[in-house]
């Protein structure tokens, strides 16, 4: 007698994405802004910034590091029945999650669980993945059951992995100060009129933060905006370099930062905080380091495999996001 076939189950993972070379850029950035026209001006900049960070985003790579971490937590022997297969998709450059559905298909999986590599909900970020996903799926006529993972703000391996880094990072001041070292918690502006829908972002984030702070009680800690986009509208603040200034008018003199929005290194890491934000803070006398980011840290690959077994149980849940989401057809998440 044989025994019964393994379940398969294969696991998109879905990151924003970015420019492999400088002459990737324009491409990039229109696919960024869905085409709308940009200033000479502002693609001169962007490309400057890419260029002070290596001339490319290592953020596929990076991501490509988590699938395989999160591969090897999902296959680790714990359990039986189940085999996952994990793929990587990109919302605005290659490969596109519209690319990788062919590839998903032909590993002829049971069923399929999509993860943005983002642990807050937003409609305008998160939302919009799914939304992406939902139209590769429709697209290549895919029917196997999908379930999506909408929010893992308050995941505890998510959170136990931030602590060590900044654990970590905090031994880089010296012993006689460090516990005067301000953590300033950060992740990505959104505009603000996400307010008028009801979007539980911001909230989201204060989750992780006030989680991450619980754990450093002697430390007093802030949270901040980063990386607000070019247009005009409002977007959320307080913005981190307006905070900094803040706290440097305060007296402090040693600051941690930590992007608890942000996964992996990319240029919103790697220059809006390496080095834009550190020639504010030096020009204010202030000695600001930040953790080194989770990328395929292993808690974080535990996280991401919680999750997802999680949501096979229909144990995923939010607090203001849609829960974890199981359909056996395409569906539409609400465009922004």
């Amino acid at each position: 007698m044989t025994s019964p076939r393994p379940e398969r189950v294969a696991v998109l993972l879905m990151a924003y994405g970015g420019p492999n070379s400088l002459e990737d850029i324009p491409a990039y950035l229109s696919d960024v802004r869905h085409g709308r026209p940009y200033s000479p001006e502002f693609l001169a900049e962007l490309t400057e910034r890419y260029r002070q960070i290596g001339g490319r985003s290592p953020i596929l790579e990076l991501t490509q590091a988590q699938a395989a971490g999160i591969a090897r937590a999902l296959n680790d022997g714990s359990e039986a029945g189940r085999v996952y297969q994990v793929f990587v998709g990109m919302r605005h450059w290659h490969p596109y999650i519209r690319e990788v559905i062919p590839d998903i298909v032909a590993s002829n999986p049971d069923r399929l669980v999509g993860v943005v590599m983002a642990p807050h909900y937003s409609r305008m970020s998160v939302g919009a993945y799914l939304e992406r996903l939902q139209e590769a799926l429709a697209e290549h006529h895919v029917t196997i059951p999908v379930t999506t993972v909408t929010s893992w703000k308050d995941e505890p391996a998510f959170i136990a992995a931030l602590t060590e880094r900044v654990r970590e990072a905090l031994t880089r001041f010296p012993a006689d100060i460090r516990d005067q070292v301000t953590l300033l918690l950060t992740a990505h502006s959104l505009p603000e009129r996400i307010l008028q829908w009801g979007d539980p972002y911001p909230e989201e984030l204060l989750t992780t933060a006030r989680l991450l702070a619980a754990n450093f009680p002697n430390h007093p800690w802030r949270f901040a905006f980063q990386s607000q986009g070019a247009s005009e509208e409002p977007w959320l603040g307080p913005a981190v370099e307006d905070v900094v200034a803040e706290l440097a008018s305060q007296g402090a003199r040693d600051i941690l930062v930590a992007p608890i929005g942000f996964l992996c290194d990319h240029v919103e890491i790697l220059y809006d905080i390496d080095i834009e934000l550190q020639q504010v803070a030096a020009e204010l006398g202030v000695h600001l380091e930040r953790i080194v980011s989770l990328n395929d840290h292993p808690l974080l690959c535990q996280a991401v495999a919680n999750v997802v077994r999680a949501a096979l149980a229909g144990e995923a849940t939010t607090s203001g996001a849609p829960a974890a989401q199981s359909s056996a057809a395409p569906s539409t998440t609400p465009a922004p």
